[in-house]
């Protein structure tokens, strides 16, 4: 028996991404760098990433609603989802996040937002992913070690 049924993760992930981007402005505007690049095909280009990023956070967070699971990683979760969006990643909304950090890089021509994206990913990991797999694996076992065997973290 689980002492307490969540994965206990040490940072908010929508925080984290939000956070990154937040800090990616103050670098810029503290330490800007230029970039020589078209501003309406970079807005472009960030836009054309944006729509799939959406789309993937829809879909996942529509598996969790059919499901009756709430995406926050301090609920329960109940079971596994490996439909949908989850058949080809453990982590959409994780990708959906890292993907939308590096659209608004894009968007705004920031490269310290892009530059932030690998600390993201770290830290994402280190403080909410490693903590969700341990639980999961807990939890559900063998089900969910056939499922991170067949499914990558990211794609």
């Amino acid at each position: 028996m689980l002492k307490k049924d969540n994965a206990a993760v040490r940072v908010s992930p929508p925080l984290l991404y939000l956070g990154m981007v937040v800090a990616g402005f103050g670098l810029q505007f503290m330490f800007p760098i230029t970039i020589d690049f078209p501003r309406i095909p970079a807005v472009i280009l960030a836009l054309l990433l944006t729509l799939p990023t959406i789309m993937l956070a829809v879909a996942a967070f529509k598996l969790f609603r059919k499901t009756g699971q709430e995406p926050d990683p301090w609920q329960p979760t109940p079971e596994i989802i490996t439909d949908g969006v989850y058949r080809y990643t453990r982590n959409p909304m994780y990708l959906g996040m890292t993907m939308m950090q590096a659209a608004i890089g894009i968007g705004f021509m920031n490269v310290w937002i892009l530059l932030l994206i690998p600390l993201s990913c770290t830290i994402i990991y280190f403080a909410v992913i490693r903590f969700e797999e341990a639980y999961l694996e807990r939890k559900f076992g063998d089900v969910y070690l056939k499922y991170k065997a067949s499914v990558r973290r990211w794609l």
